[in-house]
């Protein structure tokens, strides 16, 4: 693992304005984020602000070294989000509840999938912040 310079951690944070890049997950409801190398180490990503994102925990550990991942409606192999070379709101949109994220492209719903974006204990910890008006965060 890359160390990334605590001048660029900022930038990154900041960037990101508090929030996972992958599932929105803001900060202050979780405290743990991470900074993601989008493409990998091992895959000759770079430790520079443009291969760099802000990720929760839960993001960052599903993702690791992948880039890819099954499209479940279509069985196919899908690339990854790339937070950096496209936009959240073209692959992704948040359940009319707002406990689930969707996924509209093969690469969202690929990426929900290898993330584990909408797994039983996110859901639910989506409900109390709804509850709370926290939820679902501002696009």
């Amino acid at each position: 693992m890359a160390r990334v310079a605590d001048g660029i951690r900022k930038q990154v944070y900041e960037r990101a304005r508090g929030q996972c890049e992958y599932c929105q997950t803001q900060q202050k409801l979780v405290v743990t984020m991470q900074i993601d190398h989008v493409i990998p180490l091992a895959a000759g990503g770079a430790t520079a602000m443009d291969n760099l994102c802000l990720s929760c925990v839960n993001c960052n550990n599903s993702k690791r070294d992948f880039q890819f991942g099954i499209d479940p409606a279509t069985g196919l192999d899908a690339r990854l989000f790339h937070p950096r070379r496209q936009r959240w709101t073209s692959h992704f949109r948040w359940s009319d509840d707002g406990l689930r994220i969707i996924g509209l492209t093969a690469t969202g719903r690929a990426t929900v999938n290898r993330l584990k974006m909408n797994r039983t204990a996110m859901v639910v910890s989506r409900g109390e912040w709804v509850t709370m008006d926290k939820h679902p965060p501002a696009q």
